[in-house]
This record gives structure tokens, sequence and C-alpha cells, in this order.
């Protein structure tokens, strides 16, 4: 396992201030999507009240690239409730929205006596150890989100045809003197699914992702998160990814995202 390094963001005045490793590898400028997804769960989750609730559902749009360099989080509860919530973030670059979330979160029970799956869909992943290490989609020798803020190992598929399945562990803090959330390691990885699910050249073509949603049936687990990835392109210029999420239980959740696409 290789060794954990310095926070994505750290505190600067009364913003945050991103770390070169929050980059991602669609331009030298701009952080990996999963970078602002992990800082805009983190804000959802600590958003009061909401000590007993659970997120169950996030949505996250992305107005633009979000430049490395200076940020600031606010967020609202926009339908409060002791039971069922509607949580608003927005992620500011300078004085413009660079990223706006949404989120749903309901209230924790112990209602262990109605968990089920159908049958056949509680299928695991082979295990992390038995994956093989992905190589960074450039490698230009600057850090970077992928390999540095996270590794990740393939363990299904092939890359390059449009499905495959790895497992992703974020190696550092989101913010400095924080531990990483399950929400937070669940975004970051989230934010991969159009990365390992490529269908197109990574050299000619762009396939960035608009928006990224994620929707749970349980709390992940563990550090590791898996992603079973799949996209599709059409010929329109848009396409999309969906990924099934899993932790060494087997899956808890799912993702998806619309992707932008053209010629670089």
């Amino acid at each position: 396992m290789a060794p954990d390094v310095a926070a994505l963001f750290h505190p600067d005045g009364e913003g945050l201030n991103s770390a070169p490793h929050a980059r991602g590898p669609w331009d030298e400028h701009t952080m990996h999507g999963g970078a602002p997804a992990a800082l805009l769960a983190g804000a959802i989750e600590a958003a009061q009240p909401g000590d007993a609730l659970a997120v169950t559902r996030l949505t996250i749009e992305f107005l633009g690239g979000v430049a490395l360099g200076s940020v600031r989080v606010g967020t609202e509860v926009v339908r409060p409730g002791r039971r069922f919530q509607v949580v608003d973030a927005t992620l500011h670059a300078g004085e413009r929205p660079v990223c706006l979330a949404r989120a749903v979160r309901v209230r924790r029970a112990d209602l262990s006596g109605a968990e089920a799956v159908p049958a056949g869909a509680g299928a695991r992943l082979p295990p992390p150890e038995r994956g093989e290490a992905m190589t960074p989609f450039s490698d230009d020798g600057s850090e970077q989100f992928h390999p540095d803020a996270c590794e990740i190992v393939r363990v299904g598929g092939a890359f390059g045809s449009g499905a495959v399945a790895a497992w992703i562990r974020l190696r550092c803090p989101v913010v400095t003197g924080s531990k990483p959330s399950q929400l937070q390691r669940v975004a970051a990885a989230a934010d991969f699914a159009n990365g390992l699910g490529w269908i197109l050249p990574f050299g000619e073509w762009l396939f960035v992702n608009t928006e990224l949603t994620i929707h749970l049936a349980r709390e992940a687990s563990g550090e590791w998160i898996g992603l079973d990835a799949r996209s599709s392109i059409s010929g329109a210029g848009f396409g999309l990814s969906t990924a099934t999420l899993h932790d060494s239980r087997g899956p808890f959740g799912a993702c998806a995202q619309s992707l932008f696409v053209e010629p670089r």
C-alpha cells in the first residue's frame, strides 16, 4: 500500500487552498472532479442539524473546470426535517460559483430486519490485493489526483473497452486536520467512472463529466471503494458513464455521469 500524503485542501483565511495533487488529467490548471466532490460531500455532512442523518443521494453540477487555488464552500438546509432533509452546497473560486451540489439526507434507524437485496445482486469484486496498479492518465511529472492523492488497482475488464472494475483508495485527508468520511471516500472514487470506463482514446478525445450523481443503498465501509464502471458514447457529442459502487461487503450504491465529448 502506498504511503499517505498531505491533505487536498488546507485552511486559508475564510476559505481553503488546494494542494498540487488535487489536479486532474485534462488541464494542468484545474482540479480532478473527485477533489471538489469530496470537499462538498464533507460540507454537506457537516451542515447542521445533521448529526443523526445519512446522505442517500448526492448530485454535483460542475459549472466549469475548478481552478487550482483558493476556494470557499457555503451550505444551506433548504428542506429541514427530522426524517428527511435536502441540503445544498456551493463551491466558489473567487466570486464565481464553480460547483453546485444537492443532497438528500434521511434519518438513521435500526431496521436491520428489513435489509434485503435481490438474489444474485450481491456479487463481490475480487479484492484490491489481487488487482493491477493503474498507470496515470498523463505522465508529465507533475503531482495529480491519481496517482498521488488516490491509488487505483484494476480487478476486471480492460482499459479502452468501455468496461473496467477497479478499487480506489483516497490516500489523504480532504481538509487538513480531518479524517476522510466514508461519503468523502465514495465521492472521490465515483468521479473516476468515466476515467475507468473510457472507450475513446484519451490522447485524442475529451470525455469530461458535466455532473456526478451518487445513490446509496447503504453506507460504505473501509478505505477501498470499488467501481464496476461502464461508458457509452453517442455520435452527437455526449455520452454516459455509470458504475456500481462496492466495498468489501459487496455492492452498496450506484453513480452516473453525463459526458461532454469532443476531439482534443
